[in-house]
């Protein structure tokens, strides 16, 4: 066992579960934008490697651009102020937008990125997450596209971190209480 998998208790779903549901989304995506040349925007850095797939398996023409926010720092619930640390850089008037983030948990993050690309002129923003943690739900938002609804379990891996840890599992998995408590 490697030093990092030490600390997840179990896996909640594994690297296959993932490969073929992204491809899923993928394909659903692409029906839903098919001549719309939407923009994907990644939400960094924990949707990274969600976001990097799902762009591989979605066969239509689209653009990307990347912002990064912050309301979690090393902490396992959000602070609920949402710190926008890295803006798009695309003119997005008119735009339909695909906000990409890895969970939906409090919906701080998602409910304050949503509005300022609204506010930026996008013709739509849809949200597509690879998890949601409905159970934590403290804004009033609904992801459009959603992976896997996860149980209030502190999950790490395929992106996701704790302290900027596990991102690199290659699975999500359900971090150990002690690990973080």
């Amino acid at each position: 066992m490697n030093t990092i998998e030490k600390d997840i208790l179990k896996v909640l779903i594994s690297e296959a579960e993932l490969k073929a549901r992204v491809r899923e989304i993928g394909g659903q995506i692409a029906m839903d934008y098919e001549n719309k040349d939407p923009l994907f925007v990644g939400v960094l850095r924990g949707s990274f490697m969600f976001f990097a797939d799902l762009m591989r398996v979605c066969p239509i023409p689209c653009g990307l651009d990347f912002l990064a926010a912050s309301s979690y720092k090393n902490a396992t619930v959000s602070s609920g102020v949402v710190k926008i640390d890295y803006d798009i850089r695309s003119n997005i008037a008119g735009r339909h937008i695909i906000l990409v983030e890895d969970i939906l948990d409090s919906g701080n993050t998602l409910y304050n990125l949503a509005g300022h690309l609204r506010d930026r002129g996008a013709a739509s923003v849809a949200l597509c997450v690879l998890l949601d943690k409905p159970a934590r739900r403290e804004k009033p938002i609904q992801p459009n596209y959603v992976g896997f609804t996860v149980p209030d379990e502190f999950v790490v891996g395929y992106g996701l971190d704790y302290a900027d840890r596990y991102r690199n599992l290659p699975y999500v998995g359900v971090l150990k209480p002690e690990v973080y408590a």
